[in-house]
């Protein structure tokens, strides 16, 4: 075996969390409900929020999960009548999906900087033939991952949404009314096209990394 190969299948164990990070938080910004909100079939809000209602609310939500704000930013978001948009179980959710965003962020930037400084290395080492491999790896793992989870939230989405809330927050933290803000700004649809999203861009990175990077296989 030879002195690089745990640095390289280190790289292919990275790659996975990296690719499929960088999906999550190309989502975590203002422009993905731009798009998502005006995609065919988007269910309306049966509470009547339009479009622009929606705009408005959903950006300051995204944008709390990854800034440095207080709760508060949230609590003082309030209707055109004055009153909160979010009531004291939704916010508490909110705190708890910003923890949860904000540690998966800080160990993907953890990652990023561990694979860069890898390739650093590897590149003025005179390994990058393994350091390159590692990712084609990488990618192939990434595919498997993803068609694994995809087929099961294809099968049955509800229960994948079931089991990923269970997975990172306590009880039914989570589950709201239909009348919720929560609820009419992101309702089932948009947490499947979420999926949808993350996992075909993290499918066509994987296959990209592991096709191009053949002639590095091993």
């Amino acid at each position: 075996m030879r002195s690089f190969s745990v640095f390289s299948w280190f790289v292919t164990f990275l790659a996975p969390f990296a690719i499929i990070m960088l999906a999550v938080r190309i989502l975590l910004t203002p422009v993905f409900p731009e798009i998502e909100y005006r995609m065919p079939a988007f269910p309306n809000d049966p509470y009547g929020f339009t479009l622009e209602d929606r705009l408005r609310w959903a950006k300051p939500s995204i944008e709390y999960l990854t800034n440095g704000a207080e709760i508060s930013y949230l609590g003082n978001l309030e209707f055109d009548n004055g009153t909160p948009i979010y009531n004291e179980r939704e916010l508490s959710h909110m705190h708890d999906v910003k923890l949860v965003v904000q540690s998966l962020l800080r160990n993907w930037y953890f990652a990023l900087v561990a694979l860069i400084g890898l390739g650093v290395w590897a590149w003025r080492g005179g390994w990058l033939a393994d350091y390159l491999n590692g990712w084609r790896r990488g990618g192939w793992l990434t595919v498997g991952l993803l068609v694994g989870i995809g087929l099961f939230a294809a099968i049955s989405f509800r229960q994948f949404f079931t089991l990923f809330h269970g997975l990172f927050f306590t009880g039914d933290s989570w589950i709201f009314l239909y009348s919720d803000t929560l609820i009419r700004l992101f309702p089932i649809r948009f947490w499947m096209d979420c999926v949808a999203y993350i996992a075909g861009f993290s499918l066509l990175c994987g296959l990209a990394l592991g096709l191009r990077l053949k002639r590095y296989a091993n």
